[in-house]
């Protein structure tokens, strides 16, 4: 299966569930009056776009129907792919294809964090890169073993401290690591707890600054969350927390293929003006992908051209 079969098979349950409700907005009538952008409306925030999205979506059809004389709604609908790619926020270039750069993977319990990181390094490895991997979640055993798995998977070395360590001089020695032997993509995991931790957010806030200071200008350092698409909208929420917090570089959406609120990866993106810089949607290795607006909205809503 190709990663757009995969694509669209993941976003299945969101895409029935938007289908339905444009389904029943057709049915009631083709017109362009104003019980149509409502329902329109409703639908994108009832499928987790959000209200500032999907106002925004909104707004720009309006302009488009009315700029290029769309008779109906079926013609509005047309272009909604294409508007909703547009809602998503760009980055300048992959952060993973950066040679060298040093990412931190932040994020709650749960969101696929680790994984994430596991598979990261595989990908990285198979393009030829020299990958470190770094265990800075010293506070869950699991996360460790977890990550030590992942790392004997793709051939790669993990730098890990005993549990209940500081996070923050994990990352340093990985850093240090990491100059010495010439890596060019370093990958640190870190502790996963609730986004409304004092604590946590403290302690990601040292990690960072150690992490920059001790790179120096040889090495970029990149802060991406890591969200579960099932969360929907409590993942906004996360997402605004950490990034008023670690002004974060990218946002990475785990689990897309288990909800039906796939919107919120346009929600989150849209807002805040962060990059979707990889989307999940299973457990292998080639679940996990860059990004592409245009196929995601076209696989959001059935206009895959399968």
């Amino acid at each position: 299966m190709g990663w757009l079969d995969r694509l669209s098979e993941g976003l299945a349950r969101t895409r029935e569930r938007f289908s339905e409700q444009l389904n029943v907005i057709l049915d009631r009538s083709p017109a362009l009056d104003d019980g149509f952008w409502d329902d329109l409306e409703e639908t994108l925030i009832t499928t987790d776009f959000g209200a500032p999205a999907a106002l925004d979506i909104i707004e720009r059809l309006q302009d488009s129907a009315q700029r290029l004389a769309l008779p109906n709604a079926h013609a509005v609908l047309d272009r909604l792919g294409e508007t909703i790619a547009g809602m998503f926020a760009t980055a300048d270039e992959d952060l993973f294809a950066i040679d060298p750069v040093c990412v931190l993977f932040v994020g709650i319990n749960g969101s696929g964090k680790t994984t994430t990181v596991g598979k990261l390094a595989a990908e990285g490895v198979g393009r030829g890169r020299k990958v470190l991997l770094g265990s800075a979640d010293t506070f869950r055993a699991a996360a460790i073993e977890q990550l030590d798995i992942w790392a004997e998977r793709a051939g790669v070395e993990v730098i890990k401290r005993e549990r209940g360590a500081d996070p923050a001089s994990v990352s340093f020695d990985v850093i240090e690591k990491a100059e010495a032997q010439g890596v060019n993509l370093v990958l640190i995991d870190t502790a996963g707890r609730l986004h409304t931790s004092d604590d946590l957010m403290r302690e990601l806030s040292k990690v960072v600054s150690v992490s920059r200071k001790r790179a120096g200008e040889w090495l970029p350092v990149k802060t991406v969350l890591v969200i579960d698409a099932t969360t929907g909208q409590n993942g906004l929420a996360q997402a605004r927390e950490f990034h008023a917090k670690l002004d974060l570089d990218g946002v990475i959406i785990t689990k897309l293929d288990g909800t039906a609120k796939g919107g919120i990866a346009v929600a989150i993106s849209h807002e805040l003006r962060i990059p979707v810089v990889r989307i999940g949607v299973g457990e292998h290795i080639e679940d996990l992908k860059p990004f592409d607006a245009l196929e995601f909205a076209n696989a959001l809503i059935d206009n895959t051209g399968n």
